[in-house]
């Protein structure tokens, strides 16, 4: 266990030392840290030394110049420069805020990014600001459509969140596979077995174990793999990014930008009803959602994201987990500054 303002302090360090801006560094920590304290490992410090390999490789722009383009009231372009998705997207959701909060929704398409960590981090910015946040990208192909033998999306997670009054805001973040690769890292990682259905082997096989997964697949068969076509045309078609088999690897090609697309919208629920009627009715929903009586053999019901918040109250007291590899790496990369 690590304490989460020492794993922070740590973390920024090492981006520190290979030229990221202090402003820059405190935003991918920080996007990094919320992954960890959430109990999504696979989004969280455990992509540090990926991150610092494409620096060093040339695939990440460590000190980028964002353009937005501001093509209506409430749309907007944002061209990342191929820097940090983590600071791209911050700032991409600040702009579609702005927008939201003077005309009741702000849409920002964003071009030339990189992988931008855990959605939940942006949409939850925008429910901090009362409003109701959407976020998606994509990646290079991993997970195998609906009835085929071969991979061509990526995991395409999409997230949402909304306000709440006394209760935590709603936070939904998933892939639209059924799991995200990272989790299939982190067990990888870990040496962990993984559950059944997780990954197929290279026999289009469903296998339990992480070294052996070459493709995952969609979740909930053809509807999942519709969501992962909707987020696909959302971060590419609408950003000019290429799309599914044509998206450089993320693990791979190092040297190599990876212009990633990211689509992020904010919602002004006050342009509906009063802010205060929207969220109290919230709260209404979750708490009626928490008296539902339970199936045989579980506790009670959850609320999306309670589990995570649960996490995160923990480990912001108890501390953060980390693979002995990960710590050791960002330990030793801080301490020789």
């Amino acid at each position: 266990m690590i304490l989460k303002d020492e794993l922070t302090q740590m973390t920024k360090k090492v981006f520190e030392k290979y030229g990221i801006e202090e402003e820059i560094a405190n935003i991918i920590t920080d996007v990094l840290i919320h992954a960890n304290l959430r109990g999504v490992d696979s989004h969280g410090v455990l992509r540090v030394e990926h991150y610092i390999k494409r620096i060093k490789e040339g695939g990440i722009n460590p000190k980028p110049v964002l353009q937005e383009t501001d093509t209506s009231p409430s749309t907007s372009i944002l061209d990342g420069d191929n820097g940090f998705g983590h600071y791209i997207s911050k700032e991409a959701m600040n702009i579609a805020i702005k927008k939201a909060k003077q005309t009741g929704t702000g849409a920002v398409a964003v071009q030339n990014s990189s992988h931008c960590g855990a959605l939940s981090y942006f949409v939850q910015q925008a429910a901090k600001n009362n409003l109701i946040g959407i976020a998606m990208t994509h990646t290079d192909k991993v997970v195998v459509p609906f009835g085929g033998a071969e991979p061509f999306f990526g995991t395409n997670p999409i997230a949402f969140g909304f306000p709440a009054n006394k209760e935590e805001a709603i936070i939904l973040d998933f892939a639209t596979s059924t799991v995200a690769l990272g989790k299939i890292l982190n067990a990888k990682e870990k040496g962990e077995k993984i559950p059944h259905g997780w990954g197929v082997d290279n026999n289009g096989e469903a296998t339990i174990d992480p070294n052996e997964v070459v493709a995952l697949s969609p979740f909930g068969g053809p509807k999942g793999y519709g969501l992962a076509m909707v987020v696909e045309i959302f971060s590419s078609m609408l950003t000019g990014a290429a799309f599914g088999p044509h998206i450089s690897k993320m693990y791979g090609d190092y040297d190599k930008n990876r212009e990633l697309g990211h689509f992020f919208m904010a919602i002004d629920p006050s342009k509906f009803v009063s802010i205060e009627v929207f969220t109290t009715r919230l709260d209404a929903m979750i708490q009626e959602l928490r008296n539902t009586t339970p199936s045989t053999h579980v506790e009670r019901v959850f609320i999306p994201g309670e589990i995570e918040n649960i996490t995160a109250k923990k480990r912001e007291t108890e501390g953060i987990p980390l693979p002995k590899s990960v710590y050791t790496y960002i330990k030793n990369e801080s301490e020789n500054y």
